[in-house]
């Protein structure tokens, strides 16, 4: 429910505090003293369109703050979490309007956009008259009225995700279908890769395995060339090694005889020869180490150059190779089991539609049902509101072409003002009074389904007589059991019927006589002298006094 309004110069306002109540409250007072400022301030804080005319002559900018208590279950507290928005407490929207047209919003002193304002204002208020912009004159929300009329939300629920299974099969087939027709442009050229990639059978990391395996065989092929000349130089036909030794054994034969000459270099000679020897075994041990086939070398290259050039065909990395031949192979079976997968998606298509059918139209049925249902709840309401020879009608269409998340039905409120005359769209048929007690007929009849917690009704008593007032005060009482109801009015048979009243008057104050609009809660007697003023005029009579005695005697809590 609202809580509480707070304006801060707005037009004729300079302060204002207005404390609200559950059950019914009415607004009363002399035409211009401004009620319909404060209908424009509340639309303004609920997201309505800013205007800088709004700002109080003189100031730089206006604001309007209202604060709600609703249940921790409404959906707005869930739409404001949503949006990262404290949701614990009141909910509290404030709009700035500037004097310059702008306006900035907040949802618990947080920044919001103008659109998140409204959507929240929506869910917690209903403005019914010249203010009206919400679900009942909206046929784009009948649907859900009748929905919540009828309780059906669980069917709807239902329905909305058949839905959605039906288009996830309905995409899946397409999907599909699209990727197969694809495909089949392609098979031969997928053929031939899957063939061309399953031959040479890349394996991931192998580039990198070969070129290191070619880098060092390389490099052994030059070291190789070295040491083979090396080792044929002590080992070949140009050995200087059987010199060496024969001059060896010469000087060893002439050591005897000149041991002092030839002594030394005998020795000397003798380690040269064991040099020569060990360098030979050495190059002969190296020779073995770097041995290697070059025929391996050549089937290395051969394989690193075939996997490189087979990469660059298809302008991957080597390493891609293996995922792309999975995935090529993935592609040619799809095509190979195409038209068998392509069945089984029809198939889910079409249980899925026959499913979604089934749970719509089960579901239009009832919506039918509950549509009659309203047709004779608002029918009940009307001639008390003086509109006996009047017709309310759901227009209900049902069109599985149409189909949606929402089931396969339209449904307009339409009315018939007169018998003989032909019905049409509520908005389009009934004139402003009508249209205002058609609501009001409605809104008793819907009770607090579908509807938010606070409403308010501008004015729909504005030109009916006394009986007719009275069945609006009755039915807005009777509603008021249900949410709150805030009217503003100029029947005193409805402010009579009022748990909360507010009065409306100008003020003028100041040393330039400033006029402001003040709210003042009434009570008692001067409860009852407003509602002999509503009944007289400007002169209050002593009937008119006794008429309003009347009023609220037959109110319980009147007085």
């Amino acid at each position: 429910m609202l809580v509480a309004l707070s304006i801060r110069d707005i037009v004729l306002i300079d302060r204002l505090e207005i404390g609200f109540r559950h059950g019914l409250t009415v607004m009363t007072g002399e035409t211009g003293a401004g009620k319909s400022i404060l209908l424009d301030s509340l639309t303004l804080a609920l997201g309505g369109r800013g205007d800088a005319g709004l700002v109080r002559h003189g100031e730089t900018q206006g604001q309007v703050t209202a604060i709600f208590d609703v249940p921790a279950a409404h959906p707005a507290r869930g739409l404001l979490a949503g949006n990262a928005i404290e949701a614990d407490g009141d909910i509290i929207l404030r709009r700035v309007q500037s004097a310059d047209g702008r306006t900035r919003a907040f949802i618990n002193d947080q920044p919001v956009g103008v659109a998140l304002l409204k959507t929240i204002g929506t869910l917690l208020v209903e403005i019914h008259g010249q203010h009206d912009e919400r679900a009942l004159v909206d046929p784009a929300a009948h649907r859900s009225l009748i929905d919540a009329f009828g309780g059906l939300e669980a069917e709807r629920g239902t329905v909305s995700a058949a839905w959605s299974r039906r288009r996830e099969a309905e995409t899946a087939l397409v999907r599909h279908r699209a990727h197969v027709e694809a495909a089949r442009r392609e098979v031969d050229y997928l053929r031939a890769a899957v063939d061309e990639l399953n031959e040479l059978a890349p394996a991931e990391g192998e580039e990198a395995t070969l070129a290191a395996a070619r880098t060092d065989m390389m490099k052994s092929e030059r070291v190789a060339g070295d040491l083979r000349d090396a080792y044929d130089a002590l080992d070949g036909n140009g050995s200087p090694i059987p010199e060496i030794a024969s001059l060896m054994k010469r000087l060893e034969r002439k050591r005897g005889e000149v041991p002092a000459l030839a002594g030394p270099p005998a020795d000397a000679l003798g380690r040269a020869l064991d040099a020569l020897e060990e360098a030979r075994g050495g190059l002969e041990a190296a020779l073995t180490a770097v041995a290697f086939d070059p025929r391996e070398l050549e089937r290395t290259e051969e394989r690193l150059f075939a996997l490189r050039a087979l990469a660059r065909k298809h302008q991957v990395a080597v390493d891609a190779l293996p995922a792309l031949a999975v995935r090529m192979a993935s592609d040619l079976a799809e095509i190979d089991a195409g038209e068998e997968k392509l069945g089984r998606l029809e198939t889910a298509v079409s249980e899925a539609r026959a499913g979604y059918a089934r749970v719509a139209e089960a579901l239009s049925v009832k919506r039918l049902a509950a549509a009659r249902a309203l047709e004779q709840a608002v029918a009940a309401e009307l001639p008390a509101l003086k509109l006996e020879r009047a017709t309310f009608l759901v227009e209900m269409t049902a069109d599985p072409e149409a189909a949606g998340p929402e089931g396969i039905d339209q449904l307009e409120f339409w009315v018939r003002t007169n018998p003989g005359t032909r019905p049409g769209p509520m908005m389009k048929v009934a004139s402003g009074g009508e249209l205002s007690r058609f609501l009001l007929a409605l809104k008793v009849a819907l009770a607090d389904r579908g509807s938010a917690p606070t409403l308010v009704f501008d004015e729909i008593d504005t030109g009916v007589g006394g009986a007719v007032a009275e069945a609006i005060g009755v039915r807005l009482a009777r509603l008021a059991a249900q949410v709150q109801v805030i009217a503003v009015t100029h029947a005193p048979q409805v402010a009579a019927r009022a748990g909360g009243h507010l009065l409306i008057a100008k003020d003028a104050h100041g040393s330039d006589d400033r006029v402001t609009t003040r709210v003042t809660p009434i009570v008692e007697d001067v409860r009852r002298e407003e509602i002999a003023r509503m009944l007289a005029g400007s002169t209050i009579t002593d009937e008119a006094r006794a008429a309003a005695d009347r009023l609220l005697e037959h109110v319980p809590g009147g007085h």
